[in-house]
């Protein structure tokens, strides 16, 4: 694929584009997206062009049947250092497995990092500094034939945007509702693609937590409504001790890359880890007996969060025994560090993006 096509217009814009001074998370957007329309099975350029609203046809099949996909990830540039992306190969793989899953084309892997690249380089002087805050980057792809037939689409449209963010949450640890009833995916499903269905199942279920007082949901297993799976939208591990335990990936599951990141990197610091069917029951029994001392979600948006109870709809609530644990903190500073460029990269996940201004 050729070198993105910039609009002459949107580096003046850029320039003079500065940011408030408070900052939340996916509110402020970046002044300029990126663009790239599929057609005729091929892939056509990449386009750097002005933030815009979209113009849909009403039978534009992603308003019917949802054909739509998306990712999540960061650029960091804390006291001026970067800006880093942290593995977007892996978010570009996980992409197109959603792509698959979806019915849709996949777009090459060079084609998606030189995007997030793009995004990342010409937003270099308004992401912000501070440590936890980040340019949140958002590519996504979606149908864009225009009939009601229920039919796959043969055209689509890709986008990246961006917003320079503060933290997701802004408390120090989140408490959990542990959903019994409602059901976020079934076996055989999407559970496993990061589509927006997955998400839109979840809305009333965080709408009642709200009301319990609750913070997140943790969703369970479709069948026997026992083990545990993720959060909406963030990926679940208990701590042993030394031992990390996270549930193992199912087709019911999105495999979070950070994740996959924290398997690793705890392995590095010395750690246990165990990917293993978590029932819901034994994890609240070991949380009463003390074996389980802390809890935590994660996922690109949130980072690492400490989780202080879980609880259920009847009232019934257990507090984790360290609301904001030794093991949990430490495993968020160390992989923070890594991302940010603070601390040494032994993996080599961190990419440096050349800044355009």
């Amino acid at each position: 694929m050729s070198e993105i096509n910039v609009d002459s217009s949107v580096l003046e814009t850029i320039q003079n584009f500065k940011l408030p001074n408070d900052l939340t998370f996916g509110k402020v957007l970046s002044p300029f997206m990126i663009e790239c329309d599929y057609a005729d099975g091929k892939w056509g350029e990449l386009k750097l062009v002005p933030y815009r609203q979209l113009s849909l046809d009403p039978t534009c099949k992603v308003l019917h049947y949802a054909q739509e996909i998306f990712e999540g990830l960061k650029a960091y540039k804390v006291k001026g250092e970067g800006p880093f992306l942290f593995r977007p190969d892996e978010n570009a793989k996980r992409f197109n497995l959603s792509a698959k899953r979806m019915a849709m084309p996949e777009l090459p892997i060079e084609t998606f990092v030189k995007s997030v690249e793009a995004m990342t380089s010409y937003s270099g002087h308004f992401i912000p500094q501070r440590s936890g805050d980040s340019l949140y980057i958002r590519p996504f792809m979606f149908a864009t034939d225009n009939n009601l037939g229920i039919k796959p689409s043969e055209t689509f449209k890709y986008l990246v945007v961006a917003s320079p963010s503060a933290a997701y949450f802004s408390t120090g640890s989140v408490n959990v509702l542990i959903e019994q009833e409602a059901v976020r995916a079934c076996p055989g499903g999407v559970g496993a693609s990061k589509t927006g269905g997955n998400y839109a199942a979840s809305l009333l279920s965080m709408i009642n937590a709200k009301k319990l007082g609750y913070d997140q949901v943790l969703w369970l297993d479709a069948v026997e409504k026992t083990y545990i799976e993720e959060m909406s939208g963030m990926n679940f591990f208990a701590v042993y001790g030394d031992k990390l335990v996270t549930p193992e990936l199912t087709e019911t599951i999105l495999e979070g890359i950070t994740r996959k990141s924290i398997l690793d990197y705890a392995e590095f610091i010395g750690l246990k880890v165990e990917q293993q069917r978590m029932s819901y029951k034994e994890l609240i029994a070991d949380i009463k007996s003390g074996s389980c001392t802390e809890a935590f979600a994660c996922g690109t948006a949130v980072i690492i969060t400490p989780i202080s109870s879980l609880g259920f709809a009847s009232g019934e609530k257990v507090h984790l025994k360290e609301a904001t644990g030794k093991v949990t903190m430490k495993i968020r500073e160390g992989l923070l560090g890594l991302q940010e460029g603070r601390n040494e990269d032994p993996f080599n996940w961190r990419i440096k993006v050349e800044k355009k201004f």
